[in-house]
């Protein structure tokens, strides 16, 4: 799995004018290997709320209840999962869609009983995107694990995984190249403001510790320092950007760059 590219779609990455599926199935005629990661917690929160379900965030993550589990697996498993390959397939791309659960890719347990049926990765198993990577398909992975570790009776069998979670996992696992995350916004910022073109992985650790990133931006970090010791770099860039993945992969994006130990 030499060279893979780990890439975290967003949600908010991927509206009617984006360029992003046109850069995926470009890199992969270019015979680039890449793993896709989605999200898609907006399109989860708008099918709750029609189901009157409240919606909890905890440092950027779902609190996730029974039913709230229900309508992860349902909105990310199946729809945005295949739109997203129905949209590469439909440019001439290879695509094939599947979730931590298809092949036990991801095992897990629960992470924090306050966050409700939200996984710990304790395992990655790779098999199946060795495969899909093998046959010339990109695997595009839902944010779903198998819930295998101190699992009491009568417990879901899946759990909920956050997207960039999954993504340092899975870019971890498999030695990645780059780590990708596609955001709504430019970059890490320092507490002025100003965009982080570079950290250290002691840096953005740091950056955790003193509470300078909130939101969303914690998650991704924790990605990114879980990937890192493995990976060989991790990235987070403007996804709304014209052609931002096919323009980091050439070497020419802005963003933030998070390295590890030299």
């Amino acid at each position: 799995m030499n060279g893979v590219n780990v890439v975290k779609l967003g949600g908010a990455t991927l509206g009617n004018h984006d360029t992003v599926i046109e850069d995926v199935v470009k890199l992969q005629q270019q015979d680039k290997s890449l793993v896709i990661v989605h999200g898609g917690a907006k399109v989860v929160t708008e099918w709750l709320s029609r189901q009157e379900v409240p919606t909890e965030f905890v440092h950027g993550e779902r609190v996730t209840d029974k039913a709230a589990l229900e309508m992860v697996i349902a909105v990310l498993g199946g729809l945005v999962n295949k739109e997203i390959v129905a949209a590469i397939n439909s440019r001439g791309g290879r695509a094939v869609g599947i979730s931590g659960i298809d092949g036990n890719l991801l095992q897990g347990g629960i992470r924090d009983k306050e966050m409700g049926y939200v996984a710990r990765v304790v395992r990655v198993n790779t098999a199946v995107l060795e495969a899909l990577l093998g046959s010339g398909c990109i695997p595009v992975v839902a944010p779903l694990s198998m819930y295998s570790a101190d699992r009491p009776a009568g417990s879901p069998l899946i759990l909920n995984v956050n997207g960039d979670t999954a993504a340092g996992e899975i870019a971890a696992a498999t030695g990645a190249e780059r780590l990708i995350f596609l955001t709504d916004v430019a970059g890490i910022r320092d507490q002025s403001g100003k965009l982080i073109v570079e950290l250290s992985a002691n840096e953005a650790e740091a950056l955790l510790t003193s509470g300078t990133v909130s939101g969303g931006m914690i998650p991704k970090i924790r990605a990114c320092l879980r990937a890192l010791p493995h990976a060989s770099m991790a990235r987070i860039i403007d996804g709304r950007e014209p052609h931002a993945l096919l323009r980091e992969i050439e070497g020419t994006s802005v963003g933030t760059t998070i390295r590890g130990i030299q």
